[in-house]
This record gives structure tokens, C-alpha cells and sequence, in this order.
């Protein structure tokens, strides 16, 4: 299991002001608010993400590693995306590290500058046996409406 990476204060706030402002239907490069029920709890609990669309699928790409969210979204098998007065429940399915290279990638290549700490010296041109080493540590989604 890969360990959570915690926001720094600033990026905690930052992170506080992206999920507002999707709340009320503006995206920040592609960003939308996610809300998964928690798995101790049962309650809603929220958190920016960046949904990905590569090929036919969505997909969630944990950037800080094994996330309360990830835990959640494990335990729930779902929750919702919200943008605005839009919100799209959907199902997960957590996909083994070995099929993840290109998702990575392809995250990488869309948001390599807004998570670049959290994946050390691994980048959108990274060979494929490093991305698969930096999947142990980040968690991939594929995700299908309900």
C-alpha cells in the first residue's frame, strides 16, 4: 500500500477554494468536486479531483497516493461528481498497477504541472516500467456513471 502524501497548508486551502469554486460550476483545468460517502462514518465527504477522459473511460488518478478519498471510494464502490447543479453519481473499479502506464501518462501530460511533487522524478515521458513502479503508489479509478 503507497502512503498519503498531506496537502501543505497553502495547498490544503488552494484545494479548499478548487472545490468551492466546482461547487458553483467553474472548473479549474478540468477539476470537479468529489463526494464520497465515508467508509467509517457514512458520511459525505468531499474532495477536488481531476476526472480524466482517455479512450471510451473516465478515470480518477489519486496524485497523493493511498487518500482518505481512495480509502473511501474502495469501500464505497462509488460516489459522486459535482460540478455546479451537476452531479453525476457513478461506480469504480480500482485497476491493477500493471494496466496504468498510459493513464498515468496521460494524466501526467494533462496535469504534470499541478502534481509534479507528489510524483518525484516520474514524468509524462517517463519510460513504462517507471510509470508502472510509480503506480504502486498512485491509485487509478476507472469510473462509469450509475
Amino acid at each position: 500500500m503507497s502512503r498519503f502524501l498531506k496537502p501543505s497548508r497553502l495547498a490544503a486551502r488552494l484545494n479548499g477554494a478548487v472545490g468551492w469554486l466546482a461547487r458553483r460550476g467553474i472548473s479549474l483545468a478540468g477539476s470537479a468536486d468529489l463526494s464520497v460517502r465515508g467508509r467509517k462514518s457514512g458520511e459525505w465527504r468531499r474532495v477536488p479531483v481531476n476526472p480524466m477522459t482517455y479512450g471510451n473511460g473516465r478515470y480518477l488518478v489519486s496524485a497523493r497516493g493511498n487518500s482518505a478519498w481512495v480509502r473511501n471510494l474502495r469501500a464505497a464502490g462509488g460516489g459522486e461528481l459535482r460540478l455546479g447543479r451537476r452531479v453525476r453519481p457513478f461506480t469504480a473499479v480500482e485497476l491493477p498497477p500493471a494496466e496504468t502506464p498510459e493513464l498515468l501518462r496521460a494524466y501526467l501530460e494533462r496535469w504534470g504541472w499541478e502534481v509534479k511533487a507528489y510524483f518525484g522524478e516520474v514524468t509524462a515521458t517517463s519510460t513504462d516500467d517507471e510509470l508502472r513502479a510509480a503506480a504502486l503508489r498512485h491509485p487509478v479509478f476507472h469510473i462509469t456513471e450509475a
